[in-house]
């Protein structure tokens, strides 16, 4: 581990009525406790695992929004440093996303395994002072009107319980959490027998991600960066459950019967079956306890959105729950983060869904359905423009008031300011009041910038990089008054 960790002992010692207990350290759990204790919430992170970060990891690519979060982090160019960039994301033949035209510092999906991710996060959210409570699990919880109490067993299997005024699951598909509100998770399986497995090739492939469909074989081939590389594949005439011995050669079929060729597959360290589900909760919000990432909506890997979805709740949640915690957030905060997300959640099971189906055309209308689509992609620009910026998290906007400027709501670019960039300001984990060069104005606990150009237009922007407020022209009392609105979160 890196950083300096307190493991949980099996007691109450160290529990906080004012803070906050994440369940889960993958992604979307150390983003979430790393940004409450930064902004001084006492967090309580619990996860099941021993401490260490494992190299086996199912996502592979980090997408444009989900890199200027942790921009706003200080942590993405650490990691464009360890990944591989690649302008145009291949969904299967002759469609192909030109990412080259992205309104953002990150014009390119980069590809680096989810572990990576997890090695920048887990030492913020140590340094930021999170309590970590390793090989412990949920074992139920109970909530009042002040708090949430949570059963845990230890690493002995002792019983022990934590205490805090708002509790996340952030602990995957077969969230604890999710089972001790008693949220149901419907959905269905949308493909069984997929193949996992981490090999060395002989052959470098042609391309950094490799993928095609052919017949009744998928496959795709990504690069990690010590030399393995991560290989899916499904054979729609091969349905077995995923209890069932996966020996390299079937992996080796798969492939050569989708690519053409095997790349000279060997050495691997690891390799499962596994199944794609399409599911999602109803409420993202019981009470005082929130779901987010896989605890709360999973669906299939197609396009690479489920680590980046779950990244993006976490933005979106941490600050809400901050402004809670300390006694800022105006009625009604905390149940944005239901109307925002949830949206946004079942979007991504959409589009997911819709490219792992097209992914698997196999009769002639099915194959004439997707060729059609990716010529329309491919040629009118708005929908290009909709489909890049839905899978890169780019496009996504959350609801405004009735009658407020028409940027509210949508996420903020990285623009230049006299003071740098936008998302250097958000570093401080505060609003950004972003006014036309000379204008002065009591911030309060807002960051004053200044727009770098000679636009007229007043923006605050929110922690997480999403506009609040807007005007054209905007006079000292209407800046005041949403400031004002600013300052109880």
């Amino acid at each position: 581990m890196n950083g300096t960790t307190t493991e949980y002992d099996g007691t109450t010692q160290g529990t906080d009525d004012r803070g906050v207990v994440v369940v889960g350290a993958g992604p979307t759990g150390l983003l979430l406790a790393g940004d409450l204790a930064a902004a001084g919430v006492p967090v309580t992170l619990v996860e099941k695992r021993a401490p260490g970060i494992s190299n086996l990891s199912r996502a592979m690519v980090v997408h444009a929004r989900t890199l200027e979060l942790l921009d706003a982090r200080g942590l993405a160019d650490e990691l464009e440093a360890k990944g591989e960039p690649l302008d145009k994301l291949r969904l299967y033949d002759r469609l192909t996303l030109d990412l080259a035209d992205l309104p953002s510092r990150f014009r390119h999906v980069l590809v680096l395994p989810q572990y990576e991710v997890e090695r920048v996060l887990e030492p913020r959210a140590a340094g930021a002072g999170v309590r970590f409570a390793y090989e412990t699990e949920v074992a139920g919880l109970t909530q009042d009107a002040d708090g949430v109490t949570l059963a845990v067993r230890g690493p002995g299997g002792e019983p022990g319980t934590l205490r805090a005024a708002y509790v996340v699951g952030a602990d995957g598909l077969r969230s604890g959490v999710r089972e001790a509100v008693g949220l149901p998770f419907p959905g269905k399986s949308v493909i069984r027998s997929l193949v996992l497995a981490d090999v060395r090739l002989a052959e470098k492939p042609p391309t950094l991600l490799t993928v095609n469909a052919v017949g009744d074989a998928f496959a795709f081939i990504a690069p990690f960066a010590d030399g393995y590389y991560r290989v899916i594949g499904w054979d729609r005439t091969r349905d077995v459950p995923d209890s069932e011995p996966l020996e390299l050669d079937e992996v080796k079929g798969i492939v050569r019967q989708a690519l053409g060729r095997d790349f000279g597959m060997r050495d691997a360290r690891w390799m499962s079956r596994f199944h794609s589900d399409e599911r999602q909760v109803p409420a993202y919000r019981v009470g005082r306890v929130f779901l987010a990432g896989d605890a709360a909506h999973v669906h299939s890997p197609a396009g690479g959105q489920g680590m980046n979805t779950g990244l993006q709740d976490a933005a979106n949640l941490s600050w809400k729950l901050a402004a809670a915690v300390n006694g800022r957030a105006p009625q009604g905060l905390l149940d944005t983060y239901q109307t925002e997300r949830h949206p946004v959640g079942k979007a991504v099971l959409r589009s997911s869904g819709g490219l792992v189906r097209l992914a698997m055309a196999k009769r002639p209308w099915t194959l004439a359905v997707r060729a059609g689509l990716a010529t329309v992609v491919n040629h009118v620009r708005p929908v290009r423009k909709k489909a890049v910026g839905q899978i890169t998290g780019i496009g996504f906007a959350y609801p405004a008031p009735r009658g407020a400027h028409p940027l509210a709501g949508r996420r903020a670019p990285d623009v230049a300011l006299k003071e740098g960039r936008l998302y250097e300001a958000l570093r401080a984990g505060e609003f950004v009041l972003v006014a036309p060069d000379g204008v002065q104005h009591e911030a309060g606990r807002a960051v004053l910038a200044h727009w770098l150009s000679d636009r007229r237009t007043t923006l605050l922007v929110r922690p997480d990089g999403y506009v609040a407020w807007a005007a054209e022209e905007a006079d000292a009392a209407a800046v005041a008054a949403a400031l004002e609105r600013s300052a109880q979160l």
